[in-house]
């Protein structure tokens, strides 16, 4: 599909890019690399969408050139088909791109702070950083369905592989925090010097070296558990080594926190990393003390009768048996887990396990029609699956998070974010320590 094709007086970048079973592209003078390659349409909306919700400040610079070459290519061939040449471009901008502008989680339009989204996921640190104030310049996500989510509800497109040169040329200066859920990767480091050059190779080494040419204030890491005793503890040493004297930054040593102890009944525990450029003069850090630890499944718990198609078949529920007493034979603890109402989940983690280990018992299904091919028929116990929305819960993300993609999707989507209020509480502690900008003014005209 051409841009002649697509450039209507709203060309819907929230429906374009996110129906993965249609293939766009724009064509246009500003369309290729500096190679001659064509951009690729997702990476063309990235700019786009970044330099419109930064236009008229320092951080629209890095986006800007191109992006504006890109959106005369859509004007022009806009004013070509209405042939009015009387319409501003402001207002074609404004038309063509009213979507972005459309969605649920847009931020203060006089932020706090500033901060770039790396690993973005579908925006959990964006969601908490935009509760207290935030304001998102850069964010960066290379899975294609949660950049579609992030679009859904952020108005802006991801940029995808954050180790490209390419994507790194595009994050601007002068952010106040850098925020990544990083992937721990194994850094087989042993008897070796332990140091920046050693983490090449590495997803760490990509966010390192973005905290080494942007010196954000401050930055803020989240990871499993498992990083701290990864490699025996070289992996954590190398890490903390790299931020503390190769980059120069103050980080206290880092902490578990558990999701349970923030108003969310999962018991997710995740490692927090976070560090102070020296100038900053932070000399002490206090993660934040529990907040709420009362919720229970009950608490977010569909209201209504989920549909069929989150209860077990009979054969299933078989198999969930049989395995989970094999393994006690064993003297295993593995296998299935219900969640009682006044219960608290596992930590819901991607891949059938983590829906296993988080079933419920919900009676009020009445209609047992199956609504996809099961083995046997659905079980009477009212034994079932969590839905999406509410795993979506488990992590703190309101209902009116859009969920537009596939439930295996969402569950992944889910499974791999963070939890947000956990995230949000220790954000609160981070900014009250950095010396803040003055706030920039950002245009409301579009919202």
């Amino acid at each position: 599909m051409n841009a002649k094709t697509t450039a209507t007086r709203n060309i819907a970048i929230t429906k374009m890019c996110g129906n993965s079973k249609v293939s766009v592209q724009m064509f246009g003078p500003h369309s290729l690399n500096e190679d001659g390659t064509i951009i690729p349409f997702d990476e063309q909306m990235a700019i786009v969408s970044h330099y419109l919700h930064n236009q008229g400040t320092k951080f629209a610079k890095p986006f800007e050139r191109k992006a504006e070459g890109l959106i005369a290519d859509i004007y022009n061939l806009q004013l070509s088909e209405t042939e009015n040449n009387h319409v501003s471009e402001n207002d074609v901008q404004y038309s063509l791109f009213s979507d972005l502008f459309a969605v649920p989680f847009l931020p203060d339009n006089k932020p706090k702070f500033t901060f770039i989204d790396l690993f973005a996921g579908i925006g959990g640190f964006r969601m908490a950083m935009q509760n207290i104030g935030g304001k998102c310049v850069f964010s960066s996500e290379w899975d294609s369905q949660a950049q579609k989510t992030y679009l859904l509800n952020y108005g802006e497109i991801p940029f995808g592989d954050i180790t490209k040169e390419t994507t790194k040329a595009f994050i601007p200066n002068d952010f106040d925090v850098l925020c990544a859920g990083f992937p721990c990767q194994a850094f087989s480091l042993a008897g070796k010097r332990l140091g920046f050059e050693e983490t090449r190779g590495t997803l760490f080494f990509d966010v390192a070296e973005v905290i080494r040419r942007k010196r954000p204030k401050a930055f803020f890491l989240e990871n499993v558990k498992g990083l701290l005793i990864h490699d025996k503890g070289k992996t954590i040493q190398t890490i903390l080594k790299v931020l503390r004297e190769d980059l120069d930054y103050y980080v206290p040593e880092p902490q578990i926190v558990n999701a349970m102890n923030f108003g969310v009944p999962q018991h997710r525990e995740r490692v927090y990393i976070v560090g102070f450029r020296k100038d900053q003069n932070v000399t002490e850090f206090t993660y934040p003390s529990p907040t709420d630890k009362t919720k229970t499944f009950a608490d977010i718990k569909e209201e209504e009768t989920v549909s069929a198609k989150y209860y077990l078949s009979t054969q299933y529920v078989k198999t969930l048996i049989a395995h989970k007493e094999r393994h006690a034979a064993k003297g295993n603890g593995f296998g299935y887990e219900i969640i009682p109402d006044n219960g608290i989940a596992n930590a819901i983690v991607v891949g059938g396990m983590g829906r296993e280990r988080n079933l419920v018992i919900d009676t009020r299904l009445k209609d047992f029609t199956p609504v996809t091919n099961i083995k046997g028929e659905v079980n009477r116990d009212g034994l079932r699956r969590m839905t999406p929305r509410e795993w979506a819960r488990l992590q703190g993300f309101p209902d009116s998070f859009i969920i537009g993609v596939a439930d295996a999707s969402a569950y992944k989507q889910f499974g791999n974010s963070v939890a947000v209020p956990a995230i949000q509480a220790t954000a609160e502690e981070i900014i009250k320590r950095i010396n803040l900008s003055k706030p920039v003014q950002y245009d409301t005209k579009r919202k």
